[in-house]
């Protein structure tokens, strides 16, 4: 742990902010403590804010090309330290190396796609009913961003908001979750070392108080979140009712696996597994249900219980592990009680890890948040919570349905979320019924529901959210487009028929 607790970044300095609270973040796999940081005040928030509204113009000012020039600077940095910094992701997420690793590749590659779109061409050119008219859409920053972001992905997601936002001419204020404010520290460290103008980007630490303020305050344009249903939709709700104001909001998602009676079963196995358990199934993309037909159901459950019941629990700093601890003890709490509720509502259950048994524990890793897969199989009804209801664990319920395509969508489709989902089906007709037909924003055949490259949108449907804070749609939340019509006639003509002769009193 240093010595001195990590500060805030304010206007281009950093600053210990007007409170006198500090709070720390510990590696979930020991329990040790890793940092102290500050905590901001509204006072901080306003500060911050105020900064950040004050650089607007002058960044705006710049050209597309100017504003990318300092992104490539991050985009190297994050290449040149993605090894030591995707040990410090694991260290505070606790998820295992690789995914520690993939986060910083997925914020260069974010970043990398941000600048490189600089050059790319901007707008559209759109025919015009009259022929000496010209037609086109620009688009303009919205102005002042404030970005909230989660501990699961404490590197990738804020580059999903930011690099964007940035390269777009907005300036932003941004909160990193409170699990993970180290990974905030070197981010902010990186954008210092870019050299952005002063007030371009801020960052302030600090729990769901400072993310309210931030949404609260009147000069931040556009909010942009990801993270919990819960708070999302509180988000949305108002800035809904605040004119002028945007939020785009990617949240959770109870998600499927439809696995077909025309699955390769191999293929079956391995997505579904990647899919619930990978990142300890603490990705909102996780597979919380796996919809299997009755005719190989059976071959199916016997093979994904061997593989939940052997899947290596460990060290995430060691190569061999596939899946390390929960975040923290609170959500091990909420964890358990997903499990019970299953119990209660009459699950039948399959894999029971919740508590590790002690040679499973890395040796000095005992006051780790250590779990394991829970795997149950229930028969499918609408009024289950259980299946209802995001855990954001390895809380896996099996669901065995009959009957054609048609069936597994209905019961796909049933849950009040609509984030990612996947069919394993070697018959193509499947799969194209499910593309036309799942209530879900990612979707993936033959392949695990997890996973996301940054040129592609990445966003839900109904409770899930209302964006897609990367790629194209990020840009449509962080502009305003104004439709341009030009004429380069001297003489008034009109769409539609309309008439644009002007008449008087004398033409009578």
């Amino acid at each position: 742990m240093t010595s001195k607790p990590h500060e805030h970044y304010i206007d281009g300095e950093w600053t210990e902010g007007t409170g006198d609270e500090t709070f720390t973040s510990e590696n979930p796999a020991t329990g040790e403590t890793l940092i102290e940081a500050h905590r901001s005040t509204p006072e901080d928030v306003e500060a911050a804010v105020a900064a950040a509204e004050a650089a607007q113009e002058e960044w705006q000012a710049l050209s597309y090309i100017d504003r990318a020039e300092y992104l490539w600077d991050v985009y190297y940095e994050l290449k040149e330290r993605t090894d030591e910094l995707g040990e410090i992701v694991t260290k505070e997420a606790g998820k295992e190396i690789s995914e520690g690793k993939a986060d910083v590749v997925e914020a260069a590659h974010m970043v990398e796609w941000a600048a490189g779109n600089a050059r790319h061409p901007h707008g559209d050119v759109i025919p015009s009913e009259i022929p000496s008219k010209d037609a086109y859409m620009r688009r303009k920053p919205r102005g002042v961003v404030a970005s909230i972001t989660p501990w699961n992905f404490p590197v990738a997601i804020p580059f999903w908001h930011m690099a964007i936002a940035l390269v777009e001419g907005n300036t932003a204020v941004w909160k990193p979750a409170e699990q993970t404010p180290w990974c905030g520290q070197i981010i902010a460290e990186i954008l210092e070392d870019a050299g952005l103008p002063d007030g371009v980007f801020n960052m302030v630490q600090g729990f769901g108080d400072t993310g309210a303020a931030m949404v609260d305050d009147d000069r931040v344009d556009t909010v942009l979140f990801t993270g919990s249903a819960e708070v999302g939709h509180e988000i949305t709700a108002q800035v809904g009712a605040e004119p002028g104001k945007t939020a785009s909001c990617e949240m959770g998602g109870k998600n499927a696996i439809v696995v077909t009676e025309e699955a390769d079963m191999d293929v079956a196995i391995h997505s579904a597994i990647m899919s619930s358990f990978k990142t300890t199934g603490q990705r909102c993309v996780s597979s919380e249900r796996i919809i299997v037909h009755e005719d190989v159901y059976d071959e199916f459950k016997a093979r994904f219980v061997d593989l939940a019941e052997d899947v290596a629990v460990g060290d995430p700093l060691d190569d061999d592990t596939f899946m390390g601890p929960g975040v923290e003890a609170s959500h091990l709490e909420k964890i358990e009680q997903h499990n019970e509720l299953a119990r209660k509502e009459g699950a039948n259950v399959l894999v029971d890890r919740f508590e590790l048994d002690d040679d499973e524990i890395p040796d000095g890793h005992e006051d780790g948040h250590w779990v394991g897969p829970f795997v149950y199989e229930m028969d499918y009804d609408p009024d289950l919570r259980s299946i209802e209801e995001e855990c954001f664990g390895p809380h896996v319920a099996l669901i065995e349905y009959s009957g054609g395509i048609e069936r597994a969508l209905e019961i796909h489709n049933d849950v009040p979320y609509g984030l990612a989902g996947a069919i394993i089906s070697e018959d193509y007709r499947q799969i194209n019924y499910y593309r036309d037909h799942a209530e879900v924003g990612l979707a993936y055949a033959n392949l695990p529901c997890i996973g996301a490259e940054v040129h592609l949108p990445f966003g839900g449907l109904k409770k899930s959210g209302n964006g897609s804070p990367t790629a194209r749609e990020a840009i449509e939340a962080v502009t305003d487009r104004t439709a341009w019509t030009v004429n380069n006639s001297k003489d008034i003509e009109m769409a539609q028929g309309l008439s644009a002769e002007i008449k008087t009193e004398s033409d009578d």
